[in-house]
């Protein structure tokens, strides 16, 4: 967004439903593999598991040990208690490329088991499982890389515990596979981590942001950690591609008696252009009572404590564009003064001093009562679906990443009393460097490690595929991934809770079809008990260099969470033009029952948004058109003035959206008109609350808010038309 000094798959996919045949379907699946198969092994696979480590849950008795099922002879087997649910575990010693289990049942068999695989003997990943296992000899097919594979019976077939004449794995080791990644490791030279004794803060803080400040398509990335304690006089200036946080479990254990600023000195006083940059899990007593955060998008304010009020604005109180905050809680009053739009969820604060154009709150105590139009508050008692971001944190010495629990109807900050949810040890991660290659960091997610990016720009030749279930792939300092050739950037499977976080992508010169792909054409799991989150995942077409995109952002998989995106066609900077950087589409959404809190999406050559799941459900959007229109016939969608910026597909028959805006400033051809910003069936069940489109400057005008509904905007004087519910 840039607020200009005038104001201050290609045929839409059928309903993919749940009931019907869907669930037949399901219920006669017998497995669900968590793997993406590997590429074939140069050797034929071997038998791994004989004469292995083995280890079990128990024993029927002296006779029956563990590793009878692994000694090569069909005449001795292993026998559990008579308990559900137990388990067998084969160390293979080394991490392989495991391609089929082979089970050697004696009577007493297991009609429910699974198959679990584990690069650490701690984290377990389903590779296969039944519930009509039917005893005898099992020759299974599975895929992924494992250095521990375990069975895990939960029903038995008779009265009698699980007996396994042999339990053997088959596959390759690394000569034909994917060489060993370790976990864990240092954090390498642009994670700089601080303790309250570490000399010079401030001086080392203060050349950070020096070459930061106006670096807004520059190549370093930066993340600033601080340690449990207690910081005074500090002034964190932050800069472009700049992360700030504290690394305790907790905002409260790392307080700063200073502030954490951003303003817009760079710009003359215009935060229009403050993006990139975040601050996080940190408390701060600000010296005046008051700290700075003066951004606007792609610039997120999450876990924070401000022991006083909150000034979104630049010094002079000068343009700013709208940003957002969650899970954090603000004691005194927040005041956006000049801030045209701003979303807030999960938090608590004193107060909130005004509006411009559209607020909108879900599960904000303290926040204003509901009121669009006037003042232009959206609220919402509580978020219907969370889960607060990933992040890096030391439990004593130790690094972890911790995964915030999943909520349900949310209010307030999540870290009041313990925090719930899991920590993963860093050596559980892949800690990618850039050099880094696509090859390594799929390897490495086969293997059943999680992705911490530290700051850097990533190119990529091939998509980054996250095909394992609970795959954590969080970013720090705006880890940036540039797709090389036309690929995907990422591409995350048709699986449970996988969490991405923190990561930027930038297109590349060559015109990708998606940016970043959750899950695969024709999805269609249910993922409602533990949905794949998207946070602060920002894209970005031009700007920083010619890049191209047909789409920006493609979501297949149901019940997925977009929480802060912020997808932008650039509108300056370098490589930026009608066909120069050509994106025809912001997001596009297939999936049912997905959620997007926080949706930021602008400048896109034809949709920003189109949406095409069934329940999906939109809270807080801002949108500008493409400014760079060269005329009327640009943008003329058959008999339609313009595409709408937000449109849902005349199938969808559930959708709702609160607190949505879109606006445009068409200066190449300020005649162009906008039919609508946006577009919809008119179906009961089809809801829109708090709307509004705004002409900037009368740079082109919009003649309706949705479909033919809205008034017409008007003049040079940028003032919104709105709609409070439609139908």
């Amino acid at each position: 967004m840039y607020a200009p000094p005038l104001f201050r798959r290609p045929v839409p996919p059928l309903s993919r439903r749940r009931g019907g045949v869907l669930a037949l379907v399901t219920g006669l699946v017998l497995s669900l593999l968590a793997f993406v198969p590997s590429t074939p092994a140069s050797a034929a696979p071997s038998l791994l598991s004989q004469g292995r480590t083995v280890t079990a849950s128990s024993q029927e008795n002296g006779g029956t040990p563990a590793g009878s099922a692994v000694d090569g002879d069909n005449g001795t087997r292993w026998a559990s208690a008579f308990a559900d649910p137990q388990w067998i575990k084969v160390d293979l010693g080394a991490a392989a490329s495991v391609s089929q289990i082979v089970l050697r049942w004696e009577a007493a068999y297991a009609t429910g088991y699974r198959i679990e695989f584990s690069s650490d003997n701690s984290n377990w990943n389903t590779a296969y499982s039944t519930t009509t296992g039917p005893g005898g000899t099992e020759t299974l097919s599975v895929s992924g890389t494992a250095r521990y594979v375990r069975l895990t019976g939960t029903a038995r077939a008779t009265g009698y515990g699980y007996s396994l004449w042999e339990f053997q794995v088959f596959g390759t080791t690394n000569g034909g596979g994917d060489p060993q990644i370790p976990g864990g490791g240092d954090l390498g030279p642009n994670v700089l981590v601080f303790d309250p004794s570490t000399p010079n803060i401030q001086g080392k803080v203060d050349e950070i942001f020096k070459k930061q400040e106006s670096a807004q398509f520059g190549t370093d990335r930066y993340a600033l950690m601080f340690k449990p304690g207690t910081y005074s006089n500090i002034n964190a200036q932050i800069g472009f591609y700049t992360s700030i946080a504290g690394l305790g479990l907790k905002p409260d254990d790392t307080t700063f008696n200073g502030d954490v600023t951003v303003d817009a000195g760079w710009f003359n006083g215009n935060a229009t252009q403050n993006f990139w940059r975040s601050a996080e899990n940190l408390a701060l007593n600000p010296v005046n009572g008051t700290n700075r955060w003066a951004v606007s998008q792609a610039a997120p304010f999450r876990r924070m404590h401000v022991k006083g009020g909150l000034n979104l604005a630049p010094n002079g109180y000068g343009w700013a564009s709208g940003g957002y905050i969650a899970d954090s809680k603000i004691d005194g009053q927040v005041g956006p003064y000049s801030q045209q739009q701003w979303y807030t969820r999960d938090s608590s604060i004193g107060s909130w001093g005004n509006g411009v154009w559209n607020m909108t709150f879900s599960g904000v105590e303290g926040a204003p009562a509901q009121s669009f139009p006037e003042p232009p508050y959206t609220t919402l008692n509580n978020t219907p679906v969370s889960r607060e971001k990933p992040f890096l944190y030391l439990d004593g010495n130790t690094y972890k990443v911790f995964v915030p629990a999943k909520r349900t109807n949310a209010r307030g900050v999540s870290w009041n009393g313990t925090p719930q949810g899991e920590s993963i040890p860093l050596s559980q991660f892949y800690v990618v460097k850039p050099g880094a290659t696509a090859q390594t960091i799929n390897a490495a997610v086969r293997q059943g490690l999680h992705l911490l990016f530290t700051p850097g720009i990533y190119h990529v030749n091939e998509p980054i595929e996250i095909n394992r279930a609970n795959t954590v792939a969080l970013g720090l300092g705006l880890a940036t991934i540039i797709p090389d050739n036309g690929v995907t950037a990422i591409k995350v499977g048709d699986v449970d809770g996988v969490k991405l976080a923190g990561l930027l992508v930038d297109a590349g010169t060559q015109n990708s079809s998606v940016l970043v792909q959750v899950g695969p054409d024709g999805a269609s799991a249910d993922h409602s008990a533990n949905p794949t989150s998207l946070q602060d995942v920002f894209v970005r077409v031009g700007g920083a260099g010619a890049g191209k995109a047909t789409t920006g952002m493609v979501v297949n998989s149901d019940d997925t969470i977009i929480d802060h995106t912020w997808l932008w066609r650039a509108d300056h900077g370098d490589g930026v033009g009608w066909e120069t950087n050509r994106s025809d589409y912001g997001l596009r959404v297939n999936g049912d029952d997905v959620l997007a809190t926080g949706l930021f999406v602008e400048h896109f050559n034809k949709y920003d948004v189109q949406w095409y799941g069934e329940n999906g459900k939109t809270i807080f959007f801002q949108n500008e058109k493409a400014y760079d229109a060269p005329n009327q016939a640009a943008v003329q969608n058959g008999s339609i003035k313009g595409f709408a910026a937000y449109k849902v597909a005349d199938s969808v028959t559930t959708h709702e959206g609160w607190g949505m805006g879109s606006y445009c400033y068409y200066n190449v051809d300020p005649t162009i008109r906008q039919e609508h910003g946006f577009q919809a069936p008119v179906k009961p069940g089809v809801k829109f609350h708090d709307l509004l489109v705004v002409s900037l400057g009368g740079q082109g005008q919009y003649e309706h808010v949705i479909n033919s509904t809205g008034a017409p905007t008007s003049g040079t004087s940028t003032i919104p038309s709105q709609v409070v519910s439609f139908p």
